[in-house]
């Protein structure tokens, strides 16, 4: 039995290739794409999903457009790290962006939990607010959700803030009613995410298998890598979205630790801040698994497999 997924995503050139690999793995059925403001305007990241969709021939999932901005807060976007568009870099330009769906991102995902029998984990690779608006909107599909595996957060040093990590900064609020819901959560933060270094072995063996869909993401971290280095001084572009499918395709890749995680959304300093109650000095009980570890070699070995998988 595949494990039903739906994605919620902000791509961004990471999202891009958790779309590709969430589509393709055989061990997940992707129900449904839903998007959201972000690295991007909700319009450029939608435009940015379907276009990804179109060049591996994803055709038979809906992609649906979601939040334009966050619950309470002005929209804000990873520019300076995905470009104007978004998925700076690859020639799209010529591209023709798949059909979205008719209805509303928070529409779609309310429709598909309450049809469920509570076996979908949802996969937010984004900030949070379709997730947290569903919620919110109709408080019965909280039940339906098997699990919540999602990038985002840091123990220790944020990205955008000193304190904070760009997709719980970025709907600080939204993230808060997620990590409340009770339902089972992966935190997949950056210390995990920044071992998923895509160095430029990596880039060559997507480029020597000489198939579009490799290519595609090769240019992908090709763009990357140079944001990166540029904004960060990393020698390597951690690719911090695949991960938290990683995570569901294979649960063991990633080591944690269960612990309470509150959301700080006043601090002055510490607006979006994933509070890791490390040592339990809360007493409050354990609301997600907080990764810490990831198997680098078993990571790249399944997404280059997966990749390898496209026509």
């Amino acid at each position: 039995m595949r494990q039903k997924i739906i994605l919620d995503c902000d791509p961004g050139h990471d999202d891009a290739i958790a779309l590709l690999l969430a589509a393709r793995h055989p061990a997940l059925e992707l129900l449904a794409i839903t998007t959201v403001a972000g690295n991007q305007s909700v319009e450029k990241t939608s435009t940015n999903a379907l276009k990804v969709c179109s060049v591996a021939k994803i055709l038979n999932v809906p992609v649906a457009r979601g939040m334009h901005q966050p619950l309470l807060r002005p929209a804000r976007f990873a520019t300076d790290i995905h470009g104007e568009s978004g998925l700076d870099g690859p020639e799209l330009s010529s591209i023709a962006p798949l059909p979205l769906a008719s209805q509303h991102a928070v529409d779609l995902l309310i429709e598909l939990l309450l049809q469920s029998d509570g076996d979908i984990i949802l996969i937010p690779t984004g900030p949070l607010t379709n997730i947290a608006a569903a919620m919110r909107r109709e408080p019965a599909i909280v039940p339906k959700i098997q699990a919540i595996s999602l990038m985002g957060g840091a123990i220790s040093v944020g990205n955008v803030t000193t304190s904070a990590e760009f997709n719980i900064w970025a709907d600080p609020e939204a993230a808060a009613i997620v990590f409340a819901c009770g339902r089972p959560i992966t935190m997949v933060p950056l210390e995990v995410t920044h071992q998923a270094l895509a160095t430029e072995e990596i880039i060559q063996r997507l480029r020597a298998m000489g198939r579009p869909v490799p290519t595609f993401v090769a240019d992908l971290l090709h763009y990357f890598a140079d944001s990166y280095r540029q904004v960060f001084g990393f020698p390597a572009p951690p690719i911090h979205d695949p991960c938290a499918v990683a995570a569901v395709i294979d649960p063991d890749i990633i080591s944690g630790w269960e612990m309470h995680v509150a959301i700080e959304t006043q601090g002055e300093w510490t607006l979006g801040r994933t509070v890791c109650d490390i040592y339990g000095k809360t007493g409050l009980p354990a609301n997600a698994r907080v990764g810490y570890g990831l198997q680098v070699e078993k990571f790249w070995t399944l997404l280059l497999d997966t990749f390898q998988a496209y026509d």
